[in-house]
């Protein structure tokens, strides 16, 4: 498989990639898809989309932010929100150098839209290249059976064979592994992509995660030794903290989380001496 991914890029002449994560994605796969997304965005247009909102436990990955819910980058749509159309006469076209301009002309005696009612969005999706990571079946991944990606070239990266309905082709990268972080990891040394401390830090929390802290049946010593390699490369570990250890800690002490508000000073009686009286029983 030595440099076979490469080739997939430079054979399709890859300009826009859009990774895709599945339904419901666990954090192996997050982390598995981020860690891609990151060693290909310098050289491509890439972007990442999940069809599932990202859950609170995923916020410790890098550049989490960057994975959108809805596909969209290929025609800009403008929206007039809260504003009646019927108030629009026209609208027209111009450029002046290479600077474009759209006028919204509203009738006579009507207001033009105000600022904070445009809104601006993308649909369709203009991509030569989709990378699916993980997932079973063409379920996981809804938005390949829409017309956008009729003609876009399918990738599959994972630790089980995808299954998708006839005439539908996917090249697969699929083969055992721990965790979908580990195939990663090892996808992006064989293929010399890039690999820094953020991609390093996600595949090592992937890696602990997927394993369940390498207590899972698939790991082997070559798990370990791609984990090893990822901390050389500057990885650096992120335990994921219990809701029970996270009670023990002192305020403020978890990175990220914000101290918590002071209590209310008590009242000097509480701090001064009490004489109780006690009652004989019978």
């Amino acid at each position: 498989m030595q440099n076979s991914f490469n080739k997939i890029l430079e054979s399709t002449n890859a300009k826009s990639i859009v990774i895709l994560l599945p339904t419901n994605p666990y954090f192996d796969q997050v982390a598995a898809g981020l860690s891609l997304y990151l060693s290909l965005k310098d050289k491509f247009d890439v972007s990442i989309a999940s069809p599932s909102p990202m859950l609170v436990e995923f916020n410790r990955l890098v550049s989490v932010d960057k994975i959108k819910t809805e596909l969209g980058n290929k025609n800009l749509i403008i929206k007039f929100s809260n504003y009646d159309a019927e108030n629009i006469d026209r609208v027209s076209f111009d450029v002046e150098g290479k600077v474009a301009y759209l006028k919204v002309i509203p009738k006579p005696s009507f207001a033009p839209p105000k600022k904070e009612q445009i809104e601006a969005q993308y649909s369709g999706v203009l991509a030569d290249l989709a990378i699916l990571i993980g997932g079973g079946s063409e379920i996981h991944f809804p938005a390949i059976n829409t017309k956008d990606f009729l003609d876009v070239k399918l990738v599959h990266v994972g630790i089980r064979e995808l299954r998708l309905n006839e005439g539908r082709e996917v090249i697969s990268f699929a083969r055992q592994a721990s965790s979908i972080s580990e195939l990663v990891a090892n996808l992006i040394k064989e293929n010399e992509l890039k690999l820094n401390e953020d991609i390093s830090s996600n595949l090592l929390m992937g890696i602990e995660e997927g394993t369940r802290n390498f207590t899972g049946i698939d790991v082997t010593a070559d798990t370990f030794l791609t984990f090893g390699q990822l901390m050389k490369a500057g990885g650096k570990r992120m335990q994921k903290v219990s809701e029970r250890e996270r009670k023990s800690f002192p305020p403020g002490s978890i990175p990220g989380e914000p101290p918590k508000p002071q209590s209310p000073q008590a009242p000097k009686s509480w701090y001064e001496p009490k004489i109780f009286k006690g009652t004989s029983v019978s």
